[in-house]
């Protein structure tokens, strides 16, 4: 299906609380004169599949496009990856930082910290060449008195951490690098399964973190659930979303 005919439909409905089957069939007649009832089932098909639209009725429909999360990288995050890159090219490694999540939060952070996940064989050697390349607090795998003395303490804190295999990750093309970073889906594990090192969204942070991360951004429920699962959270994840989020869970495609 064009792109251009999916974006034109998004444009045209995303104000509208719904539209039927008749109205989109209307709408596909302006681009393809010619359109077959089979085929336009199929078009229906590609929409809902690419969570364009999604069915709230019998032949009643709804925009559910969102855009997908791409976050500003920070000098320090692209400090961090270029010096990476550098010396550990064929690594795998992901990059993110606490200050993205100010958008989902009610209580905003201005103290900065990154975390680094890396290769398990790579995370000594990366941690020994970043502390002694750039101006920062390297932590490896910090423990429970690290976390509550040393890095709250620290001004740009910079952990450094095995990164779990298969882990959701996504690149940012910068005009030096391309920069891998965390997704949000595994952003939103990570947050459960390293309750200690993300202290601070605990609680009713998580709720907005999660509530406002699910009204803003496209997120792949099949990726966050595998990934939730080789982390040991899947079924806390869905309870805390069944409720928190009523009615949500049934009501998703995964992807």
């Amino acid at each position: 299906m064009s792109k251009i005919v999916e974006n034109k439909i998004i444009e045209a409905f995303k104000e509208r609380s719904s539209f039927d089957r008749d109205e989109l069939f209307q709408f596909y007649l302006e681009f393809e004169p010619e359109l077959k009832e089979s085929t336009f089932s199929w078009r229906i098909y590609e929409l809902k599949k690419k969570d364009i639209i999604k069915t709230i009725g019998r032949g009643l429909y709804v925009i559910s496009y969102k855009p997908k999360f791409k976050p500003v990288l920070s000098d320090n995050v692209l400090k961090i990856a270029t010096k990476t890159n550098e010396r550990f090219e064929e690594i795998q490694y992901a990059i993110w930082e606490n200050q993205w999540l100010n958008e989902f939060t009610q209580h905003q952070v201005s103290n900065q910290m990154i975390v680094v996940e890396v290769e398990k064989e790579f995370t000594n050697s990366l941690y020994y060449y970043l502390n002694e390349n750039l101006p920062m607090d390297f932590f490896l795998n910090p423990d429970d008195k690290e976390i509550e003395f040393y890095i709250s303490e620290s001004n740009v804190p910079v952990v450094i951490k095995r990164l779990v295999t298969r882990a959701p990750i996504q690149k940012i093309k910068n005009k030096k690098a391309a920069v891998p970073i965390a997704t949000l889906e595994k952003i939103m594990v990570d947050l459960f399964a390293d309750e200690n090192l993300y202290h601070f969204y605990q609680g009713s942070e998580m709720i907005n973190i999660y509530q406002n991360i699910i009204d803003r951004y496209n997120i792949n429920f099949t990726k966050l659930f595998s990934y939730a699962k080789r982390r040991k959270k899947e079924q806390e994840i869905k309870q805390f979303i069944s409720r928190h989020i009523p009615n949500f869970l049934e009501d998703i495609q995964y992807d």
